[in-house]
């Protein structure tokens, strides 16, 4: 089933965050870093390019994340013109604190202390924005919580001497191009579960994990990493479901509450430190994808000649 999740505050804060762009230096731009192309709006660089503004790219809760996956993105990014890509926790207030100065060397007509610093988080939902804002400013000034599409609001605030931070709402963008994409998201809680299967979800992870975090698995859920070997997505979720003792009256399993287990999980980083794309596995994603839209747009290409 294909993903896709746009409330109707988002079509505003698209507008506002496009006309507050005009008057800002650097956009700093928080993904997962579980998934930081999955997890990154297009239409915010789509904005920051029309105004040529330099973005910060955060790969945030990189304290969850596959470290070796973490340092292929940062190769990836900081190759590209006007992006410099930092790992960082925003839990971690150190971590935190050396925005504002990496800010300050994309920006450097804004260090002669004559003009403040003015720069802009965007991102989309449930990635830390707000957990990032109240670090850098030392109190709480923004709401946060572990549902995506908490912060409503655009509010600007002085970070200190010639620095001010624009703090935007979480921005998805209208159409989800890749049903994986939209999976990731919502296993990691970038999409809010009245859009979604859990089961489903679930299932799409657990291919994952098999596919390249089978110790962890087996580890956390006391299986044989043998018997993980012949597991699909929804082979596991049954498992973890009895593992979990998840059953419903009459003894069968409860799959809802096995699936919401094992995103628990992922999502905690009780696993263990797990990413769900690399840039290989995400080019590969991509070529497959296009070559079965290829083939369902023209069957002949794919071998049936319908005789």
């Amino acid at each position: 089933m294909p993903i896709q999740w746009f409330p109707g505050h988002m079509a505003s804060a698209r507008k506002k965050a496009a006309e507050a762009m005009a008057a800002i230096d650097v956009v700093i731009e928080v993904t997962d870093a579980r998934l930081p192309e999955a997890s990154s709006n297009p239409m915010i660089a789509e904005l920051r390019r029309f105004r040529n503004r330099p973005c910060l790219k955060l790969l945030n809760k990189s304290d969850l994340a596959d470290p070796a996956a973490t340092k292929a993105w940062m190769e990836f990014y900081n190759r590209q013109p006007g992006v410099r890509a930092v790992a960082i926790s925003a839990k971690n207030v150190a971590e935190a604190a050396r925005v504002p100065a990496l800010c300050r060397q994309l920006a450097p007509h804004r260090d002669d202390g004559t003009k403040p610093l003015r720069m802009m988080i965007m991102g989309i939902p449930n990635v830390g924005k707000s957990t990032l804002m109240n670090a850098l400013l030392k109190r709480k000034v923004a709401k946060v919580g572990d549902e995506p599409a908490v912060t409503k609001h655009q509010q600007t605030l002085d970070l200190g001497p010639g620095m001010t931070l624009t703090d935007t709402p979480g921005m998805m963008w209208p159409k989800i191009d890749y049903d994986a994409d939209g999976y990731m998201l919502a296993a990691s809680h970038a999409i809010g579960r009245n859009a979604v299967i859990d089961e489903e979800v679930a299932a799409f992870l657990g291919e994952i994990l098999i596919a390249r975090y089978r110790p962890l698995l087996a580890a956390r859920y006391r299986l044989e990493p043998a018997t993980l070997a012949g597991f699909d997505g929804p082979a596991l979720v049954e498992a973890v479901g009895r593992r979990r003792g998840c059953l419903v009256k009459g003894g069968g399993l409860d799959l809802e509450k096995a699936a919401q287990i094992l995103l628990q999980d992922y999502r905690d980083g009780v696993l263990g430190r797990i990413s769900l794309e690399t840039p290989h596995t995400r080019m590969q994603m991509i070529a497959a994808a296009e070559a079965a839209r290829a083939a369902a747009q023209d069957p002949d290409a794919a071998g049936e000649d319908g005789g």
